[in-house]
């Protein structure tokens, strides 16, 4: 409930306001009538002794009092002639902003309660202003959410068809080209599920209310274990991994499957855009109470507007430098991975110089258990 003790405090404000006005205004209309009436008295006087016009002096009572009432008028209203001016200001204002005009603003140079009531009707404008760009830039951001979606589902189930329809109408020349043919529909499948894989995980991590499974875990086994599965694959498509992690346990409270996934989205995106042959380096190390594991390697160098969109869902940087071998991504892996370093309150950062890529994810060596 509104407390009415400020309410109350600023209409006596604005009452005294127009009251001080009217006590000036009755002052100066009383001081300019006696002069007035004075100068009046003593110029008749001088030319009544000529011309025997004494009972002139006897009027002038009656003359007193319309002076009076026309001096102070005049002088009340051009005292407050502001007072009257601004609030009509602020009602065409108002009105423009109404009507849609939001880059119109209200000028009221006042210190008192109608200035502060323009600088809220400004500010009002400026956050709807705000308000409304957030939300076409939200909408923007799901049509182009959908249409990511579409293109990337739509390529690997148009090939599903395709191979499909050849083996349904048994366009195939031997068993060779029969087994190639259910080999890539299976393939095909595969990195549909992991499309859609991406998307669930996008979108349950991006859900207001996502929880983390957080337990103890031993940081070090954790990516030990990540680095031993994915070398025989870093291995097939030309890339060496150096890691720098140590061999003593990290202990963090974490959920394990979620820092699984970011690090394994690191790895694989580090993967796709490295130059062949090349080295991938993983380190891992306890700064200043964070847990930091870096994920380095040498690729082509990316323009300003590309790093700054690289963490964007469903932004994928088509270079002729991604391995023919590994198939295209969703565009949501970096995207996931930060969200999970920030769910985690930590982050995931890029550091970009000339043709080395460092991503590294920082977490909290203590993590609140809240979540």
């Amino acid at each position: 409930m509104n407390n009415p003790l400020p309410q109350f405090k600023q209409t006596k404000k604005i009452q005294i306001h127009i009251l001080n006005r009217m006590v000036i205004s009755f002052v100066i209309s009383i001081v300019a009538s006696v002069m007035i009436n004075n100068i009046l008295i003593t110029i008749v006087a001088k030319i009544s002794d000529g011309l025997e016009w004494n009972g002139l002096l006897n009027i002038f009572p009656y003359i007193l009092t319309p002076i009076f009432i026309l001096i102070f008028t005049f002088t009340f209203l051009v005292s407050t002639r502001k007072i009257g001016r601004d609030p009509v200001s602020l009602e065409q204002g108002l009105q423009l902003i109404s009507e849609g005009n939001l880059d119109y603003r209200v000028s009221v140079n006042r210190q008192d309660e109608l200035g502060r009531v323009a600088s809220n009707i400004n500010h009002m404008t400026e956050q709807l202003q705000q308000l409304i760009v957030k939300e076409r830039e939200m909408e923007k951001s799901k049509m182009d959410m959908i249409t990511g979606i579409s293109h990337d589902l739509r390529t690997p189930l148009t090939s599903i068809i395709g191979y499909i329809e050849l083996l349904r109408t048994d366009s195939f020349q031997d068993k060779a080209e029969y087994d190639r043919f259910v080999q890539n529909t299976y393939n095909k499948a595969t990195h549909l599920k992991k499309l859609l894989d991406d998307l669930f995980e996008y979108t349950r991590l991006t859900s207001v209310d996502t929880q983390l499974n957080l337990n103890k875990v031993n940081l070090y086994q954790l990516l030990d274990q990540l680095l031993f599965e994915f070398e025989p694959l870093a291995q097939e498509n030309g890339i060496h991994i150096e890691k720098e992690i140590g061999d003593a346990p990290i202990m963090a409270c974490v959920d394990s499957d979620k820092i699984a996934r970011a690090i394994d989205n690191l790895l694989m995106n580090a993967l796709k855009y490295s130059l062949k042959p090349g080295t991938i380096y993983i380190r891992m190390n306890i700064r200043h109470e964070q847990i930091r594991v870096e994920v380095e390697n040498i690729g082509t160098p990316l323009t300003l507007e590309q790093k700054d969109k690289l963490f964007d869902r469903f932004y994928k940087v088509d270079y002729s430098r991604s391995s023919e071998g590994i198939q295209s991504g969703s565009g949501l892996g970096l995207s996931i991975a930060r969200n999970i370093a920030e769910l985690h309150q930590g982050t995931l950062t890029l550091h970009h110089t000339d043709n080395v890529f460092t991503f590294q994810l920082s977490l909290p060596a203590h993590i609140n258990s809240k979540h």
